[in-house]
């Protein structure tokens, strides 16, 4: 039997990764992140990109976020530290916690692996609870069932999202990155 979070090698996992960007060109930024995360998952599938409100200090610019679907051979641990150094290689530096950022990029769901770690939690702890990662996930996956809560993240963002306008579609996948699945 393997460890938690471990998968035989070669599996392929299905991902979902959470990708927001409020310093500088923040489309660049996703395009750019998207780019560099391709180097270990080969992504298949990005939703329309949103303009959010930051969550965390009030004096800040707002977000552009997106969620992209995608397949890796890499273990959650493994995937974490490729992602940990797509933020660095950007120019992401540790800060105020929820503060302006050039790129923050989040594991949100890692096939149905429900794992917690010190470093790690899968799935991201965040998801029900913020509208600004349910809106573009369930634009690639509605009916995808939530694997801790049982519901389909469509079910989560119709009970979440009470104020339509906080988040606001401003392109659509193919406007901003072409998948050429």
């Amino acid at each position: 039997m393997e460890p938690a979070g471990k998968k035989a090698v070669a599996e392929m996992a299905r991902v979902y990764l959470g990708l927001g960007s409020n310093i500088g060109d923040r489309e660049a930024n996703l395009r750019e992140a998207l780019r560099r995360l391709a180097e270990q998952v080969t992504i298949d599938a990005v939703s329309a990109l949103y303009e959010t409100p930051p969550m965390g200090p009030p004096d800040q610019p707002p977000y552009l976020n997106a969620v992209c679907r995608a397949t890796t051979e890499s273990e959650p641990s493994d995937l974490l530290a490729f992602v940990k150094e797509v933020e660095h290689g950007m120019g992401r530096v540790p800060a105020v916690r929820w503060g302006p950022r050039i790129i923050d990029i989040d594991i949100l769901l890692y096939d149905s692996l429900i794992l917690r770690t010190t470093d790690l939690t899968i799935p991201h702890p965040g998801i029900a609870a913020r509208s600004f990662v349910l809106v573009p996930l369930a634009d690639i996956a509605a009916d995808l069932i939530h694997p801790t809560l049982g519901e389909r993240v469509s079910a989560l963002l119709e009970r979440l999202l009470s104020d339509p306008d906080e988040v606001r579609r401003v392109a659509e996948p193919k406007e901003w990155y072409p998948c050429t699945k």
